[in-house]
């Protein structure tokens, strides 16, 4: 499958990390085979269609019928067969991709001592900082904190297969209210996570709204002043921007925008400021 840009082979990054929403990709690729199947068959009995649908149109309009719904069948495949691509490569390489743009942006890993990886899910993230601190001979370790127990063990188990368990730690926890004291980790990174907060409510909803500015607030609470953070997400990014000005937050960038499953994505790294002072943040715009 070819080698990433870390020169790794993608079987074995599959491997070690899989599919982790497989029941959308059986979905979209299902659905795709369906109305492909469908098409074909407008495709072979268009005759016989147009013959059946001539009892139910006026003359001539039958053929037009059957050929616009032969055509939205067929597109329909295509369209869900791109979803499909486009699915597998945002659960992977995109997300390995992602990662290592992240951890690139903090400047000297070897003076980090606390990290922490806010929804870590498998750990593609989380192993790509470990595997940071362990390069630069780093004592430090990174947190990932997850909703679900079961995920922590195995984000565990990849992190053993990634070699880089001694610097990995992983806890179930409420990301809304975060179980560790205020201004506790140098850097706190987190992938395409936010947006799923308060998604019980309605992604649009005013309290789903409400719970992620409560997760960015938490945020910027467990981080030291002058630390980074690192947050790669989807849809929510303006309101996100707006959130850490009202914070006073410093170095709020935004990179260019990243098609993910199918929706806009950006990175938003700010620092916490050492000392807090009055005023709006300038946003900047990060092309790299």
């Amino acid at each position: 499958m070819g080698k990433t840009a870390g020169n790794r082979d993608w079987t074995q990054i599959y491997a070690i990390y899989g599919i982790e929403q497989w029941q959308t990709l059986v979905f979209l690729l299902f659905h795709a085979f369906f109305f492909s199947l469908l098409s074909l068959l407008f495709l072979i009995y268009f005759d016989q269609i147009c013959f059946f649908l001539d009892s139910f149109f006026l003359s001539g309009a039958a053929r037009l019928a059957a050929g616009f719904t032969g055509a939205v069948t067929a597109l329909s495949a295509v369209c869900l067969l791109f979803a499909a691509a486009n699915f597998v490569y945002s659960d992977v390489p995109l997300q390995y991709e992602m990662a290592q743009r992240m951890v690139s942006s903090v400047g000297d890993w070897s003076c980090v001592k606390t990290a922490l990886d806010l929804g870590c899910g498998r750990g593609i993230l989380l192993n790509a900082v470990a595997t940071q601190l362990k390069k630069t001979g780093s004592s430090g370790r990174v947190v990932g904190l997850d909703r679900s127990k079961r995920t922590t063990l195995s984000t565990l188990r990849t992190a053993k297969l990634e070699g880089v368990q001694e610097y990995v730690t992983c806890r179930e926890g409420d990301v809304k209210t975060l179980p560790f004291g205020d201004n506790y980790f140098d850097v706190v990174v987190s992938s395409v996570f936010v947006h799923t907060v308060g998604k019980e409510h309605g992604q649009k909803s005013v309290e789903a709204a409400a719970e992620r500015m409560r997760v960015l607030g938490e945020i910027v609470r467990v981080v030291k002043p002058g630390g980074l953070c690192v947050v790669w997400d989807l849809l929510h990014v303006p309101e996100y921007v707006r959130r850490l000005q009202e914070l006073k937050m410093e170095d709020i960038r935004v990179s260019e925008r990243v098609t993910a499953f199918m929706a806009g994505s950006h990175i938003v790294s700010f620092r916490k400021p050492s000392e807090l002072v009055a005023g709006p943040r300038e946003v900047r715009l990060d092309w790299r």
